[in-house]
């Protein structure tokens, strides 16, 4: 059974969130490039293949709507490449940040007064009747029919250019390709990088989008060359507020993708490394109390949490974990996902993996 066919509203939404980030983990530094995912031509009109639809653009676009898709990789990548004005409607959110700046940032933007239908994002009325020129979805999900969402044909013949974030092409379409299905598995902190670069020529900004490229990838980069040659401890990210996409009612444990890439950069290795991104939702206690976990990443999900309480919980729950003893922990939010926080994160779990190294 697919976790996404959870009934359960909120889990449904965080299924989709997860399953955005829960493939294969890629080489940052490999041929999953960010010039893969962006045009090559320069000058408008600009017109690419985005996912097997062709698009064009006539100029930088002016009136862009984010739809929710359970993300905030596209919203935070506009804010941090400073296209805010660009931004007619947003529909992203999380609500707590490993960049707490972003929070107030991303509820300044206009939301265009939308309403999200049962499945979690803006239904096809409302987007034609705002007349945005772009509309941008982390996933090709967001733009199908069946889920009551405006789809790409209906907004060309709009006159709305559609865009989905290339790294989950093969994410809500039956037809993907073989490469939109291994980009997909193999998803990086240089995917996250890829999307910026994608903006910066998309919107005429291809010096502030390598400008941040390199400045985000260096962050990283210092971090790889400081735990160089340090024995890769083992790490557990674990998200007790999503506890209700778990079968067991257990912490939403994340392996796989972006996860193991953020936690590979920081020195260590996923305490669930090898295993399928159905883990989440399956893992039960004995699996948990077994595992071999050096350093436990309590996952924020939203504001009232409280991580310290949360990571006592845990250790108390599994005192054979080596982190339980050495009460070695951290705390992230949305740093581990797919977007322009990877760094941020990194950064965190390496004081922690390598605490003084």
């Amino acid at each position: 059974m697919n976790p996404c066919h959870v009934r359960r509203p909120l889990a449904a939404a965080l299924c989709a969130l997860v399953a955005l980030t829960a493939a294969g983990c890629g080489d940052p530094g490999g041929p999953q490039s960010a010039a893969a995912a962006v045009p090559t031509t320069s000058g408008y009109p600009l017109t690419f293949d985005n996912c097997g639809t062709k698009v064009t653009f006539q100029r930088p676009p002016q009136r862009v709507l984010i739809l929710n898709g359970t993300s905030v990789a596209e919203v935070e990548s506009f804010i941090m490449l400073g296209l805010d004005k660009s931004v007619l409607a947003n529909a992203q959110s999380y609500g707590v940040s490993d960049d707490p700046s972003m929070i107030g940032r991303i509820k300044a933007l206009p939301t265009g007064g939308l309403t999200m239908n049962k499945n979690f994002d803006v239904p096809a009325e409302q987007v034609l009747k705002l007349k945005p020129d772009l509309v941008v979805s982390t996933w090709s999900g967001g733009f199908d029919a069946k889920n009551g969402f405006a789809t790409r044909e209906q907004l060309a013949a709009a006159g709305i250019t559609s865009l989905v974030n290339p790294v989950n092409c093969a994410m809500g379409k039956p037809e993907a390709t073989e490469e939109e299905k291994r980009a997909y598995r193999n998803q990086s902190i240089n995917s996250s990088l890829e999307f910026i670069a994608l903006l910066g020529r998309v919107f005429d900004v291809e010096d502030r989008a390598l400008d941040l490229i390199g400045k985000l990838r260096a962050r990283v980069e210092a971090v790889r060359a400081r735990v160089a040659g340090r024995p890769a401890k083992k790490v557990l990210i674990a998200y007790p507020g999503m506890a209700m996409m778990n079968a067991n009612g257990l912490p939403a444990v994340m392996t796989g993708g972006i996860y193991d890439d953020v936690i590979k950069a920081a020195g260590g290795v996923n305490a669930f490394a090898g295993q399928s991104s159905d883990t989440t939702r399956t893992l039960n206690t004995e699996q948990l109390a077994t595992a071999q976990v050096d350093v436990l990443v309590v996952g924020q999900f939203t504001p009232d949490e409280r991580p310290e309480a949360e990571a006592a919980k845990l250790f108390a729950a599994y005192p054979h974990w080596a982190a339980s003893k050495s009460r070695t922990y951290a705390v992230v939010s949305d740093g581990v996902y797919l977007g322009p926080l990877n760094a941020v994160a990194v950064e965190k779990l390496s004081k922690v993996v390598h605490p003084g190294d």
